[in-house]
């Protein structure tokens, strides 16, 4: 049993999070989908708060029938990587329009987010090189690190001036790091002072890749993300995103606009040893990013329902962790009492997302909401009520919370 006993501490912390309903937070199992935003979990219909389906793409018509054409058409699955017999002329397509989108001049599809990130991070660094990344990077950027041999530097979370002094410590070093941070950061929803690293890692010469996967399609005025809204796509090199939160669908991609970007597709062991996505997944995403760039009323939705939440919310007494974003994090006191609200929010027909340490920035808990484009008012009000009986929330009649 030698193997299994550095997994002694993950079973006290399920343990420790057994709800009193008897259910495990973490891997919640949603019996049926009803919609974008309605699902059954645990014998009970809930509305779904915690999805990351940011523009409620998840049961559009098109995208829906777009997969069905390409299954039919091309199968289940490709059943190779894309360096042996994986790459379709979907997978092409998509790269080709993903470049576009961005206005640079090529785009690598990866078959998840997280290989998007450990595909770019293993291959554009090893020994020798620094990474520089703000400490509260998802995982699949710390794994990334760990698969490039690379040193890693943390510095201090959103803090632009911790950044460029560490990378004045680096001296000519600098000219051999790679800068990663995140456009919204999915614990506490915040972003990143992104023209302020901007201009750090220009001063030293280094290179900066932006995860985006919780900003595609959130921010800027075509939905490309924080470097759009920021206003520096010229001071980027590397953008990495996600099809599994606006896109809704699963896979990842890198775009750039340096010439020497596609020899990424020689050296990426994400890449070049996993099974691309299959047909119906590249056809619906597609069709996605196509609703993405045609329909900025999906957008201006989304804002709408964080808006309405984020104030409903704070008229409460239970103000979000950072500025309106789709992801509006609520810090409880304790585990204990982030389990027991969470709990109350279910039987009051509410799913969120329960955050614990270690997973969470400076050890806090939370309940973590995602909104979505495809919420209604109604359904916002319905989470701002079952919130308002929570302790130390005030109660509120469904609707005054969100219009106050």
């Amino acid at each position: 049993m030698g193997l299994f006993d550095k997994l002694a501490s993950a079973a006290a912390v399920r343990r420790d999070v057994v709800s009193a309903g008897g259910l495990v937070p973490f891997g919640v199992t949603v019996e049926r989908i009803l919609s974008p935003t309605e699902g059954i979990v645990a014998g009970r219909q809930v509305i779904l708060g915690g999805t990351n389906n940011y523009l409620g793409l998840t049961f559009d018509h098109d995208c829906i029938e777009a997969g069905i054409a390409a299954l039919r058409r091309e199968g289940t699955g490709t059943t190779g990587s894309r360096m042996a017999n994986g790459s379709y002329a979907g997978h092409l397509a998509l790269e080709r329009e993903l470049a576009a989108f961005y206005g640079w001049p090529e785009a690598i599809v990866f078959s998840t987010g997280y290989l998007a990130n450990l595909g770019m991070i293993g291959a554009l660094t090893g020994p020798g090189d620094v990474l520089v990344i703000d400490s509260d990077c998802h995982a699949s950027i710390y794994d990334g690190c760990k698969l490039s041999g690379a040193e890693v530097i943390r510095f201090r979370h959103n803090n632009a001036a911790d950044l460029d002094r560490r990378l004045a410590r680096l001296g000519e070093r600098a000219h051999n790091a790679l800068v990663i941070v995140e456009g919204i950061y999915s614990m506490l929803g915040d972003q990143a002072p992104l023209a302020d690293i901007v201009a750090a890692k220009k001063r030293h010469g280094a290179m900066l890749m932006v995860d985006e996967a919780h900003s595609l399609g959130v921010l800027g005025e075509h939905g490309r993300g924080l470097c759009e809204a920021a206003g520096v796509m010229d001071g980027v090199d590397f953008v990495v995103g996600t099809f599994s939160k606006s896109l809704g669908g699963v896979g990842g991609f890198c775009v750039s606009p340096h010439p020497e970007f596609g020899l990424v597709r020689y050296t990426s062991r994400p890449y070049i040893f996993t099974a691309s996505p299959s047909p119906a997944t590249i056809a619906s995403t597609r069709q996605a990013l196509g609703h993405l760039r045609s329909r900025p009323q999906l957008r201006e939705r989304l804002w709408h329902n964080v808006s309405r939440l984020h104030q409903g919310l704070t008229a409460l007494g239970l103000p979000p962790a950072a500025a309106p974003s789709p992801v509006l994090a609520i810090a409880r006191d304790s585990r204990e009492q982030a389990l027991a609200d969470w709990q109350q929010l279910l039987d009051a027909g509410v799913y969120v997302n329960l955050m614990v340490p270690p997973a969470t920035p400076g050890g806090i808990s939370l309940l973590r909401c995602s909104i979505s484009a495809a919420h209604s008012d109604a359904q916002i009000d319905h989470i701002l009520a079952a919130f308002a009986a929570l302790p130390g929330g005030r109660s509120a009649a469904p609707g005054q919370a969100a219009l106050a």
